[in-house]
């Protein structure tokens, strides 16, 4: 216990210290980020989740570690969905790229208290009721098989309920106001589309939480594990998303790997009384499929697919 609690010290310590650095000293000033500077904040998120799983191998041993891997591994690649719709949503409100920073930013630091109190509740009622891990485990196998058979679809922020509740509630300017989220104008506070993109962003990120926590839960009820190996994928989303958004219709069977994983772990979690599985092999089976449907994206173009589209 006394080590968990130093490796929670170390985890708060690492977020506030990338977020001080990245909003209060590195992006003091809005820029656009260009590919190498996505690069190397992708390394850089990447090098500390390994530096921070090396800990917990040291300190909690080899089981722990896989745990946090596998919970990685399996954020980061269900996010990849993620970085399409931010894409479509900055196109959709031609949001300049210099501001696109601070919007994932924020975003992201609303993800993390968000996420935090999905996987304290999702923790919570499978150590009380054991049968929700059979819910869990059919809604990731009906997940799965959905986002199998999913087609190209329109995206439309603007029938976004909470977007449309909002605007009833607080005005917003016809223009974005430079960085700015709210401004005070003829005696009223008024909204900018700045943060109606934020809203968007936010709201996006509680949908994919409820598919990606699941899965997360499917492989350890470790409130810490889970946390903690989510936050850090969360966290290097933002920079692989201005590496990749230049990439993203190179993956064309990416979404049935995803589907195969989500599947996977349905079944996994359905299958947990009757048989545990090592977490080795799980790990294995996630990387395997997720490598098979990156190499045959690379190499195989689907018949009939038009350049800038997504399936």
């Amino acid at each position: 216990m006394q080590t968990q609690v130093i490796l929670w010290i170390v985890f708060g310590v690492i977020m506030l210290g990338m977020a001080i650095l990245d909003l209060g000293v590195l992006n003091r000033r809005a820029h656009e980020v260009k590919m190498k500077e996505a690069l190397i904040w992708c390394a850089i998120w990447i090098g500390l989740a390994l530096l921070f799983n090396l800990g917990i191998y040291f300190t909690q041993g080899s089981e722990k570690a896989l745990l946090f891997l596998t919970g990685y591994i399996v954020e980061e690649s269900l996010s990849v969905d993620n970085l399409f719709v931010f894409l479509v949503v900055f196109s959709f409100f031609q949001v300049p790229k210099i501001y696109q920073h601070k919007i994932l930013f924020w975003g992201i630091i609303g993800a993390m208290l968000m996420r935090a109190l999905f996987i304290g509740v999702g923790v919570s009622l499978m150590h009380q009721f054991h049968w929700i891990i059979y819910v869990f485990g059919v809604f990731l196998v009906y997940t799965g098989i959905k986002l199998l058979g999913k087609k190209d679809e329109e995206i439309d922020p603007e029938k976004n309920p909470v977007i449309r509740l909002f605007r009833k509630i607080m005005p917003v300017t016809p223009a974005f106001e430079k960085d700015r989220f709210f401004i005070r104008k003829d005696n009223r506070i008024w909204a900018t589309p700045l943060f109606i993109v934020l809203l968007v962003i936010e709201t996006t990120d509680v949908i994919f939480a409820v598919d990606s926590i699941p899965a997360i839960l499917a492989i350890t009820t470790d409130s810490f594990i889970v946390y903690t190996s989510n936050i850090f994928a969360v966290m290097g989303l933002r920079a692989m998303f201005f590496a990749l958004a230049g990439f993203m219709q190179m993956f064309h069977y990416l979404n049935y790997g995803l589907a195969v994983v989500l599947t996977f772990i349905g079944v996994k979690m359905l299958l947990a009384d009757a048989y545990k599985m090592p977490v080795g092999v799980a790990l294995g089976v996630i990387l395997g499929v997720l490598t098979v449907s990156v190499v045959a994206s690379i190499l195989w173009k689907p018949d009939g697919a038009k350049a800038g589209k997504h399936t």
